[in-house]
């Protein structure tokens, strides 16, 4: 039988993620060592007493039947942690748990946009950022970010009748893959924008427990006017290392946020009650993990910009997410061609930044996911080569 494919379907290829991991895999068979900084997958372990209430849960049962939906126990965990960290008041209604911010970004154009629908995406981006839209049938807008603006939206540069078409825009600090921060007026500048305009934001906040320099991380929700434009997503994946447990939530705009659950109760039964038990005891056990964890991913940064710029390789200091956004050294002009000879002769495996949209050509991006001594051997790998 011959299958025809739809035309979505098809315009997915094989990534460079694909591609290089399949390169690492030949390498490490070969015996080359091989420092792999390319995904971003915490290496740190979840708290022990998370470990300990999903080793109990996972005993009973009870715990294996539909939830059909978000616990009392659970969404008062969410608004105290809310309250206590951002100093954001939610309501149960204001709240809904998600399979992962990758879910919920594949999901929520359904929510908000027809066929042909306006999204406007940043460029450079992480990829679902477009993706989830364009498996919606929205059509993909991009604003560009320019490091000469600190990659902060451009408001003014998107043309009007772009702006009076859009029906969501994407918007996410500290940003994956340039590793920036905003400050809060240019979230005023956005909520400005957006009622202007009419548009819904949709707001990711994977990173705000991830800044460096002093720096404090908020809420987007804690911006005077965010509740009447659009929604957040905020995940534990990064912040207590439960990327593969699969949970995050949307909170925010309630009538947003209610229309967005009844979408999602035609192809989901609710959080597993096991994984709303981990995410229960993530918000409201110690913090001090989490602060230490951010220290330690600083310590990772400095080794690894301080020793890059040190061999001559003049690379930014990340402010916040558990990246490196580096230029491409002199004498190269494609990241994926650079990715693949950085691999073969020194083992370090980063990601190209074209695979973060047209504006990341031109850099890779580097995921602290090593120890520092690692990092410093990785370094001194890439000084000898380069």
């Amino acid at each position: 039988m011959e299958f025809q494919f739809s035309k979505r379907a098809e315009s997915f290829q094989p990534n460079i993620f694909n591609i290089l991991n399949e390169k690492r895999q030949a390498l490490i068979e070969s015996g080359k060592k091989i420092y792999n900084m390319s995904v971003g997958t915490p290496d740190f372990p979840p708290a022990q007493h998370v470990l300990d209430v999903v080793s109990e849960a996972a005993k009973n049962p009870e715990e294996y039947k539909y939830s059909l939906g978000d616990t009392g126990e659970l969404l008062s965990a969410v608004e105290g942690w809310y309250q206590n960290r951002y100093g954001v008041t939610l309501q149960d209604d204001e709240i809904l748990s998600l399979a992962g911010s990758q879910e919920g970004f594949a999901h929520v154009a359904l929510t908000l946009c027809d066929p042909g629908d306006v999204v406007l995406v940043p460029n450079p981006g992480y990829p679902v950022f477009e993706a989830g839209p364009f498996l919606n049938d929205a059509k993909i807008a991009y604003y560009e970010l320019d490091k000469t603006n600190h990659y902060a939206p451009a408001l003014d540069k998107i043309p009007e009748e772009l702006a009076k078409k859009a029906k969501m825009m994407v918007v996410s600090y500290p940003l994956n893959p340039t590793c920036t921060c905003i400050e809060k007026a240019d979230y005023e500048k956005i909520i400005a924008f957006a009622k202007k305009y009419n548009i819904a934001i949709i707001h990711d906040n994977a990173y705000s427990e991830i800044e460096y320099d002093g720096r404090t991380g908020f809420s987007f929700l804690s911006v005077p006017g965010a509740k009447e434009v659009g929604i957040e997503f905020n995940s534990l994946s990064k912040t207590y290392n439960l990327t593969g447990i699969r949970i995050s939530f949307a909170l925010g705009n309630k009538e947003l946020i209610q229309k967005f659950k009844t979408v999602r109760s035609q192809f989901d039964y609710g959080t597993s009650f096991i994984v709303q038990k981990a995410a229960v005891a993530a918000l409201t056990g110690p913090q001090d993990g989490v602060r230490k964890q951010c220290a330690a991913y600083e310590e990772r940064r400095d080794a690894l910009c301080g020793g890059l710029n040190g061999i001559g390789w003049q690379v930014p200091y990340s402010e916040g997410t558990m990246f490196v956004w580096a230029p491409l050294p002199k004498g190269y002009t494609s990241s994926e061609k650079f990715c693949m000879d950085l691999l073969e002769n020194t083992g370090v495996l980063c990601t190209p930044g074209s695979a973060f949209g047209s504006e990341g050509e031109g850099h890779v991006r580097f995921a602290l996911v090593l120890p520092p001594e690692e990092i410093k051997k990785a370094v001194e790998a890439v000084g000898a080569w380069l």
